[in-house]
């Protein structure tokens, strides 16, 4: 949480005009109980796509987000559904749901998986059918950052391009958008996917995309049974953006400092700094410095205590504006080390 005593000064920097946003949210399984963390029930994820027509959301897929976002169209309240990994749920409970309400959505699949508990190449012809866009999320979907680094940037490259030809071949599609599997990515993945010719990548990371973000580490909100429920929806919908203007480290693994130090400069527009809150999966956050000029804040803050029980951690920032209206920006900190014991 915010630390009570540091000196916050508010300054008089203006957010543009027509700044555009969209709130992706992250599915997996649908109706399949024996996963809570990755599922929601069928009940809630119709409640989801109700709540959006009747607030009159633009709906649209994750490549069309981000041409939304490059485009002259004035800003509108926008939301993408985007789905990993191509489980038979998806196929099973979650698309007779998308066909009803006529709703689009992004479907990332690893080409390696295709059967069994995941849908078969003939589920997939037919779910293209219905305004269901196919996204590239490798062929193995393996912890590629377990992988030694003199191999990792090959065999992810050609994992990438081999996922890519195996959709061509069976649906006739070319992918334009990637999701990194688990959400781990390290700089030099990321830039082999800017490469690839993609438009744009989904990470695992929380928040709101909008026209200042990074769109090769795209945030979503995860769903899950735990925050499924129509009213944490809805407060998703209602977050926006914290305008960054730098961040330090820009990578994502541990390195020698743990508990790592996350800097942050952004934008202050009319954001209640009194008000701002620190949050650390797992743990305890501690604001160190909160500085502020004319137009910017810079903030550092870090764990209380290493990250050293889970594999993936955020560092999530929150902040009110003097309307009211909340702005979330999260950094996720991955621990490799972390895999063997099942985190």
């Amino acid at each position: 949480m915010f630390t009570p005593g540091l000196h916050v000064e508010t300054g008089s920097y203006k957010a543009p005009l027509n700044r555009k946003e969209v709130v992706c949210f992250i599915y997996h399984r649908f109706g399949d109980s024996r996963y809570p963390s990755t599922n929601v029930s069928v009940a809630d994820f119709e409640t989801h796509l109700e709540y959006l027509l009747k607030n009159d959301f633009q709906l649209l897929t994750f490549s069309g987000a981000i041409s939304y976002l490059n485009s002259s169209a004035p800003p509108k309240k926008t939301a993408v559904i985007t789905i990993d990994d191509g489980y038979k749920s998806f196929y099973r409970n979650a698309l007779p749901l998308l066909k009803k309400f006529n709703v689009p959505a992004t479907l990332f699949i690893n080409t390696e998986t295709v059967g069994g508990d995941y849908m078969t190449w003939e589920e997939l012809n037919d779910v293209v059918k219905h305004n269901i866009e196919i996204g590239n999320h490798t062929h193995s979907h393996k912890y590629f950052l377990d992988l030694p680094a003199e191999s990792r940037y090959t065999i992810f490259k050609e994992e990438i391009e081999l996922s890519q030809s195996i959709i061509k071949k069976k649906l006739s599609i070319d992918p334009k958008v990637f999701s990194f599997p688990y959400g781990e990515l390290d700089i030099k993945m990321k830039n082999i996917v800017k490469q690839a010719g993609f438009v744009a990548a989904a990470a695992q990371n929380s928040g709101v995309l909008s026209q200042e973000s990074d769109l090769f580490q795209c945030p979503r909100f995860p769903m899950s049974e735990a925050y499924s429920s129509k009213e944490q929806f809805a407060e998703k919908l209602s977050m926006h953006s914290l305008q960054i203007l730098s961040e330090s480290p820009e990578g994502f693994t541990l390195e020698s400092e743990n508990p790592p130090t996350l800097t942050l400069s952004f934008a202050v527009g009319d954001l209640d700094l009194k008000q701002l809150q620190c949050f650390v999966q797992g743990g305890e956050c501690e604001v160190q410095t909160l500085e502020t000029n004319s137009n910017s804040a810079t903030l550092k803050v870090h764990a209380r205590k290493p990250l050293t029980r889970r594999r993936r951690t955020l560092y999530t920032i929150t902040v009110p504006d003097k309307k009211g209206r909340w702005h979330w920006y999260s950094h996720l900190w991955i621990n490799p080390d972390v895999h063997q014991k099942g985190y």
